[in-house]
Parts: structure tokens; sequence; C-alpha cells
């Protein structure tokens, strides 16, 4: 890795084959994946959809089938991610920016459902608290806020026992051990990521009064809030 490469210009390179290698890389990617359309209420129907940290576009993959008319709005700090996303989805209603989450301008009760798949663990806590509020205030009353992914800081005491079953799923999948390398390279350059408990914390203080964990395996989760 690059020292000084920003994350934007990392996901570019990563963006060739970013789901062959998240399935292998990221413990229960498809299960995590497919929470977004699972855990939603029955009679939910958003019109208006935010993607934050889109990536390839996976997430808005699994609600376009379920939500085809409604508007979507990408954001991810990849121009690469973004252009993919643009060829993939060039027959829907969609927005795209290419910012980071403090560059987006978050519009007032603009949104139903706000998503974040393995994303949000590229910010600081300072900035992770600061966007759970915003995006409490960008949601309409009674729409969705939904979360995957790792959710354990770096100083929690289970955090080593963590690392070491992840680097056996990657080496399984890659027993070559470059992946691996990559991984925490990745991971100690930009990975930031939170207790679940404390981020509970944060989205209660936001605003946030329905939060569930419809999924957990170990610290790999999927959390649903609503506004």
């Amino acid at each position: 890795m690059e020292k000084g490469k920003d994350i934007g210009l990392e996901f570019n390179e990563f963006s060739r084959n970013y789901t062959n290698d998240m399935i292998g890389l990221a413990p229960h990617y498809l299960e995590l994946v497919s929470c977004f359309v699972k855990y939603l209420p029955v009679n939910f129907n958003p019109v208006s959809i935010l993607d934050l940290g889109c990536g390839n576009g996976n997430i808005t993959a699994q609600l376009l089938p379920y939500f085809p008319k409604a508007s979507y709005t990408l954001v991810d700090a990849s121009a690469e991610m973004i252009e993919i996303c643009r060829r993939q989805f060039k027959d829907f209603e969609m927005e795209y920016e290419n910012k980071y989450f403090r560059e987006f301008e978050f519009e007032n009760e603009k949104y139903d459902l706000i998503t974040a798949g393995f994303s949000l663990h590229h910010c600081e806590n300072k900035e992770k608290r600061s966007l759970f509020k915003k995006i409490f205030s960008a949601l309409k009353k009674g729409g969705i806020f939904s979360y995957s992914d790792l959710m354990i800081s770096k100083n929690n005491p289970d955090h080593p026992r963590v690392l070491e079953e992840w680097k056996n799923f990657v080496n399984g999948n890659f027993p070559d051990g470059e992946k691996w390398s990559w991984v925490m390279e990745h991971y100690k350059a930009f990975d930031r990521p939170t207790d679940y408990l404390l981020q509970l914390e944060w989205l209660k203080s936001a605003g946030f009064n329905n939060v569930q964990f419809p999924f957990k395996k170990g610290y790999w989760m999927y959390l649903q809030a609503e506004r």
C-alpha cells in the first residue's frame, strides 16, 4: 500500500474484483448484504433512498428489485466505484455524489431509507457520532437507517481473538497469505471500527429510539434503526 494514499484511491484499485474479494475477505458478507432487504418491515415502501459508501452498488442492487421506482442517491469517495455504479444502474433513476461523508450535504427529512454497508468503519468516532445525528435529521418520520459492519473497537479485549478468527477465514480462502497482508495494511491505515454498544448509545442520543440488531455473528453485525 502506498504511504499517504487516501481511502478513495485505495478503493479505486480494489474496485476491479470487489464483490468476489469481499466474499472471501469479510466473514458473512453475503448474509450481511441480504439483511438490507430481509429485515425491512413488510409494508415498508421507501420512495427516496440514500446509499452511503455505495461501493460497487451491492446494497442498492439488493434493494432495486423490491423498490424499482424509488429515487436513489449513491455516495462514495472512490470515483471508480461511482463509475461502476453508473454503468450498472444506467436504466434507473440515480443521483451520484463522489464525496466523503463529511463533504456530503444531508437535507432534512429527505429520505425514507439510508443504508451503509461496510463503510462507516472508515470514520473516526467523532465523525461517526456526528454522522448519526445527520442521518437522523435526513430521515423522514418513520424512516429507517440500516447499517452492516464489523462492530468492535480495536482496544476491546476480544479484538485479538476476532483478528485471529478473521485471519483463519481469509487464509482459508486465499492460502498464499497475500490477501490477509493487504487486509491488515488496509485495516491499520483506514479502519476505525467501534463497539456496537457505544454506537447504540450514540444512535439513541441522536434521536433513534427503536434500534435492533437482527443479525449478529460475533462482532459482524447488521443494525436497523427507525426514526
